[in-house]
């Protein structure tokens, strides 16, 4: 699996997901965000957490106007996997690649600790290597982190089994406990939590770990 990383001013979790996917087998390329194609042969872009462009306006609006994100735009529309965490998630939201907000924490603090984690489906190559209803134990890191959707789309999101996992404890104020949506394809992943950071026993789990495996061994078949 080929996947590209990308890089913009303030991303600060970029070479922890280069490694995790590289963990997971995957042969990775930091993409800056003024470049305006992808490598050739890219089967996955991961835009990674952080603060791109400080989190002025809004998180992630800035982000999801730069160069790279036409390109990253044009990849999902292809059918390509686009995986997104934290401030990855809030620059999908502003693409339009996922339904939804963002929004401030309902705590109005920023929160950074280990939380249990739901997995509510293992039907896409993003979730696989779990089982539906397994707890995970993976960081969060945000201060805006609380996902913010009407009834009708909440709705919409579990008839057609796209909330990927739910938190067990809400930190934050999201609607309906979600902690990452898929898109209609299953294709595009956004999520808070950081499984980049729970991939290995030095950084107290390895929860994370599977997802990336999953992945690359989904590719690797295609």
């Amino acid at each position: 699996m080929k996947a590209a990383v990308i890089v913009f001013p303030g991303s600060n979790c970029d070479r922890d997901l280069a490694v995790a996917l590289r963990q997971g087998g995957a042969d990775v390329t930091m993409v800056w965000h003024k470049d305006t194609g992808l490598p050739d042969g890219i089967d996955m872009v991961a835009i990674p957490g952080g603060f791109s462009f400080g989190d002025y306006l809004r998180c992630g609006a800035i982000a999801a106007r730069s160069p790279i994100c036409r390109a990253v735009v044009a990849h999902a529309e292809r059918g390509g996997y686009v995986l997104g965490i934290c401030n990855g998630f809030q620059v999908l939201t502003e693409t339009g690649l996922l339904p939804g907000a963002l929004m401030r924490n309902a705590g109005l603090r920023f929160v950074c600790r280990p939380v249990g984690l739901t997995v509510e489906t293992a039907a896409s190559d993003f979730t696989a290597g779990y089982e539906a209803g397994q707890v995970l134990n993976i960081p969060i890191a945000h201060h805006d982190g609380s996902y913010t959707a009407d009834a009708q789309l909440v709705a919409r999101l579990r008839d057609e089994d796209r909330v990927a996992f739910r938190y067990v404890d809400d930190p934050n104020g999201s609607v309906d406990n979600i902690a990452g949506v898929l898109s209609d394809n299953r294709r595009v992943l956004g999520m808070m939590p950081h499984p980049e950071r729970a991939i290995d026993p030095a950084l107290g789990g390895t929860d994370g770990a599977a997802m990336f495996r999953a992945l690359t061994g989904a590719m690797a078949a295609a």
